[in-house]
This record gives structure tokens, sequence and C-alpha cells, in this order.
């Protein structure tokens, strides 16, 4: 029998430019307030492990939105990272094929190396008869069209700064934020929801953003002041 991932919520937001003028909707969403730094995977590293399946919508631990496209899957405790596996794109291969699916939730009963994968992902590498069949897989830089995306948590604010990266083709290893009240950029925890929560008040205004990918790669923009529930769309995507 397959695996069962940890479910999650889904989300909606108010889509706005980086540089632009803010406009916010609010929703309600909650979540553990546990900070952890880890690293995300290394690309190209090869994993091996089980593969499962479960009836996957693309929300969970990782705070996404629910998604059309079911090539998504949860990634074990261990490899999660503390949520530093969110977003990111994995290559799996299996007994009949390889599938490219994108990490939405986290599998606490999985040990390390498994992934828990749509029930439309795993018939792409296995029967799903099977049930539980091995795996190998790797963190890849995913083909995506759009520059990235921020989005600031329901009850953000310039109080609580909570700032989720969405569509980025490399795993985020670092998010930095610059007020302008602030001389140095200030690195900001991650949760295991997947936000980066700052939780000491900064100045009122736009709030400059770095991003870090695993690789070393950088992006740095300019967000409107933290509004709950909005999403911003970035200047650039990763090379």
């Amino acid at each position: 029998m397959a695996l069962a991932a940890c479910g999650g919520g889904s989300d909606t937001s108010t889509t706005t430019t980086a540089n632009a003028g803010a406009s916010a909707s609010t929703t309600t969403s909650s979540g553990s307030t546990t900070t952890n730094t880890a690293a995300a995977t290394v690309l190209g590293t090869t994993h091996s492990g089980e593969g499962t399946y479960y009836g996957a919508t693309g929300q969970g631990a990782c705070s996404f939105d629910a998604s059309a496209d079911r090539m998504v899957a949860a990634m074990n405790h261990t490899d999660y990272a503390g949520s530093a596996a969110c977003g990111e794109y994995v290559t799996v291969t299996g007994p009949i094929g390889s599938v490219t699916v994108r990490i939405t939730d986290v599998c606490p009963e999985c040990a390390a190396g498994d992934i828990d994968l749509s029930a439309e992902a795993f018939a792409k590498i296995a029967d799903p008869m099977a049930g539980r069949v091995p795996i190998t897989w790797q963190v890849i830089a995913a083909e995506l069209s759009g520059p990235v995306q921020y989005r600031y948590k329901e009850g953000a604010s310039r109080y609580w700064t909570a700032i989720q990266v969405r569509n980025h083709r490399l795993p985020i290893a670092k998010l930095e934020i610059l007020p302008s009240d602030s001389s140095s950029w200030i690195e900001v925890a991650r949760t295991d929801y997947n936000y980066f929560v700052h939780a000491t008040a900064i100045a009122s205004g736009a709030l400059h953003v770095r991003i870090t990918a695993s690789t070393g790669a950088v992006l740095q923009d300019t967000l409107p002041e933290s509004q709950g529930g909005l999403l911003v769309e970035g200047m650039a995507q990763f090379p």
C-alpha cells in the first residue's frame, strides 16, 4: 500500500509586479513557526530510495496552491530539510521510466531517499499496482517561463515580515532583506512551512530582497511594503 503524505492547505493571492504599486488580498492560513536554515539539495547528486504514491493536489507542507499540473511529490522528512526542498524540481527514475516532479509536501513516514509521488507521476515510472518501487532521483534546474515570484503570507506586515519564493528554477538556499532603515542585508530564517520570517519590526516602505540559489546564483528585487496575501512578480529568473 502506498504511503500517505502530510496534507496541507491552499492559499489565494493577488498578483502585482516588483517595484509597482501594491494591492492585497486576504485569506486565512496557519502553520508552525519553527525556523530552519538547512541548505537545499545539491543539483545533480543521485539519491536512491523507494517511491510510493498518494492523492496529491500540489498543496501540502510547502504552503503552495493546488496545481492543475499533478506532476508533484512529497519529499521524505530528512531530505525535506526544514522546507529547503520546497519548490525544487526532481527527476525520478523507476522500473519503467522517468518523470520530473515539483516538491510541494513532506512525507514524515518516508525514510531518507524516499519520495511519495502523486498518483499521476507514479504511473509514469511504475505499475500503480506495485505500490512501492525502488527509485533513483536527482534535483535539476527546471525549464520555467516567467520570473521568480514572492508571496507575503497572510498577516504579514512591517512588524512581521513573512515571504515565500515561488516559480524558481533552482532550489532556494537563502533569502535576505534590506529595509530602508538598514545599512546591511539581514538573513531571514526559513520556517518548516516554507516562508522566510523576520519577526522584528522594520521601516515602512519598499523592501529590497535578495535570494541565493543552491548553485550560488543571486537575484535581487524590490518589493512593495509587506501586505498579507500579496503575490509579487520579480524582475528575472535564475540562469
